[in-house]
């Protein structure tokens, strides 16, 4: 069977080698017994964080909107929704509305909000910013919860609540006031959530390692690749093209 006794030799080495390397990557031989796949996750994470810190932009964005009243019904049912869960909704849409010095009725599952639009983008962006810095009882105080479950839940109404707005604004072509409410949801309000719970750290805090762990990602591929590719030479298998039979 083997044809090439050195490729086959390599072929070998490389792919023992590499399983042996599988193998400590995954044993909790990093800092806080994490295995390598852990590690590196939990680092990208942090970088990940660290690179989506928006929110002071965004303050001075919102700004540009205050004293522009907004007046509007959302409808916040969802298509996954069980009974009861779309009414249960806009009550947290309410409060969370109320608590940051808007008015808002509830009629079933429908919200009618009005606000001074700047001041309340500007609520959830300070919002934003605590559960950004992992502050989840400056929450909790705010909105009366006790747990942390019950924290992101209310906080997470910012959310419900914008994407509807956000659907209003489009429908009415109201262009800036769409585009501002949109920023502060995937720009403030989904990385603070996202987020919650991770130290953020800049990439320029660990440029070397991060490298280094995309280096090893791209030489650890390449090493699996070369010995199946080595070990297939020395049996005889071969991706060449094979030569054309010439006809008599």
């Amino acid at each position: 069977m083997v044809t090439e006794k050195k490729h086959f030799t390599w072929g070998l080495i490389l792919l023992i080698s590499f399983i042996g390397v599988l193998i400590l990557i995954f044993s909790p031989l990093f800092p806080g017994g994490l295995n390598g796949l852990e590690y590196a996750d939990e680092l990208f994470n942090k970088l990940a964080k660290g690179s989506c810190y928006h929110i002071p932009k965004l303050k001075k964005d919102v700004e540009n909107f205050k004293g522009k009243v907004l007046d509007i019904v959302i409808d916040v049912k969802k298509p996954t929704d069980t009974p009861g869960d779309a009414e249960k909704r806009a009550e947290r849409i309410a409060k969370v509305f109320m608590t940051n010095g808007a008015k808002a009725e509830v009629e079933g599952s429908k919200v009618h909000i009005i606000a001074d639009l700047g001041a309340i983008m500007a609520a959830a962006l300070e919002d934003s910013d605590q559960m950004y810095h992992n502050n989840g009882d400056y929450i909790k105080k705010k909105y009366g919860v006790t747990d942390d479950e019950k924290m992101k839940q209310m906080f997470r109404q910012w959310h419900n609540a914008f994407s509807e707005i956000h659907k209003k604004f489009i429908l009415e072509k109201k262009v800036q006031e769409a585009t501002v409410v949109k920023n502060v949801m995937i720009k403030a309000i989904e990385p603070a959530y996202n987020f919650y719970g991770i130290q953020a750290i800049k990439i320029s805090e660990k440029v070397g390692l991060a490298a280094g762990l995309l280096i090893f990602y791209v030489l650890y591929t390449i090493w699996y690749g070369f010995g199946v590719l080595y070990l297939f030479e020395g049996l005889g298998l071969s991706t060449k093209k094979a030569k054309v039979k010439k006809e008599v």
